[in-house]
């Protein structure tokens, strides 16, 4: 009888599913591991947070590793994982060549979350005001996350339009990529939905660690807020999201209806309770798990076109009769028409929120939505049937890579060397 497969992934941070939608994609992908039949190890050199999900008691063992030391040989060497994923390609700067070195014959996969280049791009073209241009592609910080895509033997990417960019724009062949959205359990979708009138006030939720989450909110406050009161003087929104910091707190303002939550135990509960979910995202990248989580609960949300970027707007194949584009409303960002923009995200809010009609049939899109684009029962068997694939043809799979062997090589080992120069460093003279 065949030993299971043995994964160990290296996480950026410990998962924290109830905090951020990398960690229920994470979690999602640990559960995919568990069913089938996989044993895991997860490692990480991170702080273990306030939100960590027991491991253990999923039977998942876990590892603290440190960054820039050779204790991480030794671990490795006597795990001899099948499989190696690297949460976020600055996991696999730090320990890819580690892996390589010391367990040569592990499958290496990325689990890219979302482009950390084009999130930091569009945050710069914000600051200043103008659009993206090709240069902004072809950041350093794009040129290392590219090469961590290369350097694996397959790369995880949760949305499609990255998917797409990454074999446009940077020529990554498709045999090294894998799309691969959230993976969500839709057996119960329509259960215990709460109707139209049993719901009330708005809700804001995401990590506040989040860049573009923050940002969200400061707009919100300072702009699209105010309109929105200005035609429902009653109405309220309510703030969700783990690690708040005191500059969040203090925009609490009962009198203003704009609320400061917080972190949610039960994320799920405060969003099927909610009538509308605000987004008004002015730059990201990656697939947004507020929305998804919005559709889930059957609340319609109101968004930029970076909230729905990359969750199957494209290929959307869903006909209804008020000929509606996502489950609520979704709006053009214009960044050098920003105020525009704003007025247009708090008139479709109000008129959300307002219309009964409509609010019920952006609640079944959603339905249909996640369907369509985010049901566990056909993308896992997607993922698994991949993955052995590429554990049964690997050296095949690798030959075919040139550019990752060259990458490999040790003409381009910056980091390999960094972190070899900083552990000598750190070593006691003696």
């Amino acid at each position: 009888m065949n030993k299971p497969i043995h994964v160990l992934v290296l996480g950026y941070v410990w998962p924290e599913p109830n905090s951020s939608a990398a960690g229920k994609h994470m979690l999602s992908l640990l559960n995919t591991f568990q069913q089938a039949g996989w044993h895991i190890t997860f490692a990480s050199p991170a702080v273990q947070g306030d939100h960590k999900i027991d491991l253990k008691a999923m039977g998942i063992s876990e590892h603290t590793i440190a960054l820039n030391c050779s204790s991480f040989d030794v671990f490795i060497r006597q795990l001899q994982p099948d499989i190696v994923l690297f949460d976020r390609f600055m996991l696999e700067e730090q320990f890819g060549w580690r892996v390589a070195q010391h367990c040569p014959n592990a499958l290496r996969v990325l689990d890219t979350e979302d482009l950390h280049s084009l999130r930091n791009a569009r945050h710069q073209a914000l600051k200043q005001e103008r659009e993206l241009n090709t240069i902004d592609f072809n950041s350093e910080l794009a040129k290392r996350e590219v090469a961590a895509i290369f350097r694996c033997d397959l790369a995880l990417i949760i949305s499609d339009f990255e998917y797409q960019l990454l074999q446009e724009h940077y020529q990554v062949p498709a045999r090294l990529l894998l799309h691969l959205p959230f993976m969500l359990a839709l057996s119960h979708l329509t259960e215990n939905v709460l109707p139209y009138d049993q719901r009330q006030h708005f809700i804001c939720m995401g990590n506040f660690r989040h860049e573009p989450n923050w940002d969200a909110v400061l707009w919100l406050k300072n702009t699209i807020w105010p309109l929105i009161r200005k035609n429902l003087p009653q109405a309220e929104l309510h703030v969700y999201g783990a690690y708040p910091p005191p500059k969040a707190t203090q925009l609490h303002n009962v009198k203003q209806g704009f609320l400061i939550k917080g972190w949610a135990q039960d994320a799920e509960q405060v969003m099927k309770h909610a009538k509308v979910c605000l987004a008004p995202l002015r730059f990201g990248a990656g697939i947004k798990g507020k929305l998804s989580e919005a559709m889930l609960c059957g609340t319609p949300s109101v968004t930029t076109t970076i909230g729905t970027e990359g969750m199957g707007h494209a290929a959307q194949k869903t006909i209804n009769p008020l000929g509606l584009q996502w489950p609520g409303a979704s709006i053009d960002f214009d960044v050098a028409r920003q105020d525009k923009t704003a007025r247009a995200f708090a008139e479709a809010a109000v008129a959300l929120f307002q219309d009964q009609k409509r609010w019920q049939a952006c609640q079944r899109l959603g339905f249909s939505w996640l369907e369509q684009h985010f049901d566990q029962r056909q993308i896992r068997p997607s993922l698994l049937a991949r993955i052995n694939e590429l554990l049964l043809n690997l050296n095949k799979h690798r030959g075919h890579n040139f550019i990752g062997q060259m990458l490999q090589h040790h003409q381009f080992k910056s980091t390999q060397y960094m972190a070899q120069w900083i552990e000598a460093k750190n070593k006691p003279r003696q």
